[in-house]
Protein backbone atom coordinates (compact mmCIF):
# COMPACT_ATOMS: atom_id res chain seq x y z
CA UNK A 1 0.00 0.00 0.00
CA UNK A 2 2.62 2.38 0.86
CA UNK A 3 4.20 1.49 -2.58
CA UNK A 4 1.70 2.65 -4.39
CA UNK A 5 1.17 5.92 -2.23
CA UNK A 6 4.60 6.76 -2.70
CA UNK A 7 4.38 6.63 -6.29
CA UNK A 8 1.68 8.47 -6.61
CA UNK A 9 3.09 10.87 -4.12
CA UNK A 10 5.72 11.20 -6.52
CA UNK A 11 4.21 11.62 -9.91
CA UNK A 12 1.74 14.54 -8.23
CA UNK A 13 4.56 16.00 -7.53
CA UNK A 14 6.30 15.76 -10.60
CA UNK A 15 9.09 13.94 -9.23
CA UNK A 16 10.57 10.78 -9.85
CA UNK A 17 12.71 7.75 -7.65
CA UNK A 18 15.31 5.72 -9.23
CA UNK A 19 17.97 3.37 -8.07
CA UNK A 20 17.98 -0.61 -6.89
CA UNK A 21 18.04 -1.27 -3.28
CA UNK A 22 21.41 -3.29 -2.50
CA UNK A 23 21.78 -6.99 -1.27
CA UNK A 24 22.77 -5.80 2.17
CA UNK A 25 20.37 -6.24 4.55
CA UNK A 26 22.63 -4.05 7.19
CA UNK A 27 23.73 -0.64 6.11
CA UNK A 28 24.26 3.14 7.26
CA UNK A 29 22.38 5.45 4.60
CA UNK A 30 23.01 9.18 4.35
CA UNK A 31 20.43 11.83 3.06
CA UNK A 32 21.97 14.47 1.24
CA UNK A 33 21.66 17.72 0.91
CA UNK A 34 19.37 18.40 3.49
CA UNK A 35 18.27 22.17 2.85
CA UNK A 36 14.62 22.08 3.85
CA UNK A 37 12.01 20.72 5.64
CA UNK A 38 10.49 19.27 2.34
CA UNK A 39 13.28 17.37 2.22
CA UNK A 40 11.67 14.70 4.33
CA UNK A 41 8.48 14.49 2.50
CA UNK A 42 10.58 13.53 -0.71
CA UNK A 43 12.31 10.82 0.85
CA UNK A 44 9.79 9.72 2.34
CA UNK A 45 8.17 9.17 -1.19
CA UNK A 46 11.42 7.62 -3.09
CA UNK A 47 11.67 5.18 0.34
CA UNK A 48 7.85 4.32 -0.73
CA UNK A 49 8.43 3.64 -4.45
CA UNK A 50 11.14 1.90 -4.92
CA UNK A 51 10.15 -0.52 -1.04
CA UNK A 52 13.00 0.55 0.94
CA UNK A 53 11.90 0.35 4.51
CA UNK A 54 14.17 2.82 6.30
CA UNK A 55 14.89 3.27 10.10
CA UNK A 56 15.54 6.38 11.48
CA UNK A 57 17.93 8.21 14.79
CA UNK A 58 15.33 9.56 17.24
CA UNK A 59 15.75 11.49 20.87
CA UNK A 60 14.33 9.55 23.22
CA UNK A 61 11.70 12.67 23.95
CA UNK A 62 9.74 11.70 20.94
CA UNK A 63 9.29 7.72 21.99
CA UNK A 64 7.55 8.26 25.17
CA UNK A 65 3.99 8.35 25.40
CA UNK A 66 1.52 9.09 23.60
CA UNK A 67 3.58 9.08 20.30
CA UNK A 68 6.44 6.22 21.25
CA UNK A 69 4.66 3.81 19.15
CA UNK A 70 4.05 5.77 16.07
CA UNK A 71 7.48 6.72 15.97
CA UNK A 72 8.92 3.10 16.62
CA UNK A 73 6.27 2.25 13.59
CA UNK A 74 7.69 4.68 11.62
CA UNK A 75 11.18 3.25 11.91
CA UNK A 76 12.54 5.06 14.50
CA UNK A 77 15.16 4.10 16.79
CA UNK A 78 15.60 5.69 19.39
CA UNK A 79 19.34 7.53 20.91
CA UNK A 80 19.86 7.79 24.61
CA UNK A 81 21.77 10.79 24.90
CA UNK A 82 21.71 10.89 29.26
CA UNK A 83 24.05 9.88 30.86
CA UNK A 84 26.80 10.23 28.66
CA UNK A 85 26.20 7.03 26.85
CA UNK A 86 28.40 6.56 23.43
CA UNK A 87 25.81 7.03 20.76
CA UNK A 88 28.13 5.94 18.14
CA UNK A 89 28.24 2.08 20.00
CA UNK A 90 24.59 2.70 21.14
CA UNK A 91 23.36 2.60 17.00
CA UNK A 92 26.49 0.13 16.47
CA UNK A 93 24.95 -1.88 18.42
CA UNK A 94 21.30 -1.54 17.16
CA UNK A 95 22.93 -2.30 13.63
CA UNK A 96 24.53 -5.46 14.77
CA UNK A 97 21.92 -7.14 16.64
CA UNK A 98 18.83 -6.39 13.51
CA UNK A 99 18.58 -8.61 10.81
CA UNK A 100 17.66 -6.38 8.57
CA UNK A 101 17.97 -2.17 9.39
CA UNK A 102 18.72 0.45 6.97
CA UNK A 103 19.95 3.55 9.30
CA UNK A 104 19.19 7.17 7.72
CA UNK A 105 21.03 9.89 8.92
CA UNK A 106 21.27 13.07 7.43
CA UNK A 107 24.93 13.81 7.90
CA UNK A 108 24.53 17.81 7.47
CA UNK A 109 22.65 17.25 10.86
CA UNK A 110 20.36 20.69 10.12
CA UNK A 111 18.69 22.25 7.25
CA UNK A 112 21.40 25.37 7.44
CA UNK A 113 24.83 25.42 6.03
CA UNK A 114 27.68 24.23 8.54
CA UNK A 115 30.95 23.90 7.77
CA UNK A 116 31.04 20.06 7.73
CA UNK A 117 29.27 17.07 7.78
CA UNK A 118 28.83 15.54 11.60
CA UNK A 119 30.80 12.53 11.36
CA UNK A 120 28.60 9.82 13.20
CA UNK A 121 26.90 8.38 10.17
CA UNK A 122 31.00 7.30 9.42
CA UNK A 123 31.63 6.00 12.31
CA UNK A 124 28.78 4.14 13.44
CA UNK A 125 29.07 2.36 10.12
CA UNK A 126 32.84 1.89 10.75
CA UNK A 127 32.05 0.30 14.32
CA UNK A 128 29.08 -2.16 12.86
CA UNK A 129 31.40 -2.83 9.95
CA UNK A 130 28.39 -2.33 7.23
CA UNK A 131 28.71 -0.20 3.89
CA UNK A 132 26.73 3.63 3.43
CA UNK A 133 24.39 3.44 1.30
CA UNK A 134 24.22 7.01 -0.55
CA UNK A 135 20.38 8.41 -1.09
CA UNK A 136 19.86 12.01 -2.58
CA UNK A 137 17.36 14.36 -3.91
CA UNK A 138 18.05 16.96 -6.86
CA UNK A 139 15.59 19.43 -6.76
CA UNK A 140 16.17 20.71 -10.20
CA UNK A 141 16.21 17.37 -11.85
CA UNK A 142 12.93 16.49 -9.48
CA UNK A 143 14.58 13.29 -8.60
CA UNK A 144 15.82 11.44 -5.73
CA UNK A 145 16.97 7.86 -5.08
CA UNK A 146 19.59 5.29 -3.96
CA UNK A 147 23.16 5.58 -5.47
CA UNK A 148 26.14 3.68 -4.60
CA UNK A 149 27.34 1.60 -1.67
CA UNK A 150 30.61 2.75 -0.05
CA UNK A 151 32.60 0.00 1.71
CA UNK A 152 34.90 2.54 4.30
CA UNK A 153 38.64 1.82 4.70
CA UNK A 154 38.98 3.92 7.53
CA UNK A 155 41.05 6.40 5.54
CA UNK A 156 38.86 9.39 6.48
CA UNK A 157 40.03 11.44 3.22
CA UNK A 158 40.11 8.50 0.57
CA UNK A 159 36.44 7.16 1.47
CA UNK A 160 34.98 10.90 1.75
CA UNK A 161 36.29 11.86 -1.80
CA UNK A 162 33.86 8.85 -2.64
CA UNK A 163 31.30 11.17 -1.19
CA UNK A 164 32.12 13.90 -2.85
CA UNK A 165 32.37 12.91 -6.41
CA UNK A 166 29.16 11.20 -5.75
CA UNK A 167 27.00 14.30 -4.31
CA UNK A 168 28.86 16.81 -6.98
CA UNK A 169 25.91 17.20 -9.15
CA UNK A 170 23.10 16.20 -6.54
CA UNK A 171 21.49 20.15 -5.82
CA UNK A 172 19.16 20.30 -2.68
CA UNK A 173 16.29 22.92 -3.17
CA UNK A 174 18.04 25.52 -1.64
CA UNK A 175 22.24 25.19 -2.51
CA UNK A 176 22.91 27.95 -0.61
CA UNK A 177 22.03 25.96 1.97
CA UNK A 178 24.03 22.88 1.63
CA UNK A 179 26.39 21.70 3.91
CA UNK A 180 29.88 20.79 2.16
CA UNK A 181 30.85 17.40 1.87
CA UNK A 182 33.78 16.99 4.41
CA UNK A 183 34.25 16.20 8.09
CA UNK A 184 35.68 18.16 10.90
CA UNK A 185 38.64 15.87 11.07
CA UNK A 186 39.51 16.40 7.75
CA UNK A 187 39.53 20.45 8.42
CA UNK A 188 41.38 19.65 11.47
CA UNK A 189 43.88 17.99 9.58
CA UNK A 190 44.35 21.16 7.17
CA UNK A 191 45.23 23.56 9.79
Amino acid sequence: MLHLFGRFMMWLLGWRAEGQIPSERKLVLIAHPHTTNWDMIFMMGVSWSLRLKINWIGKRAIFRWPYGWLMRACGGVMVDRSQGKNQVQQMADTITSNDDIFLAVAPSGSRSKREHWRSGFYYIALTAKVPVLCCYLDYPNKVGGIGPCVYLTGDTAADMDKFREFYASKQGKYPQKSTPVRLKDELDQKD
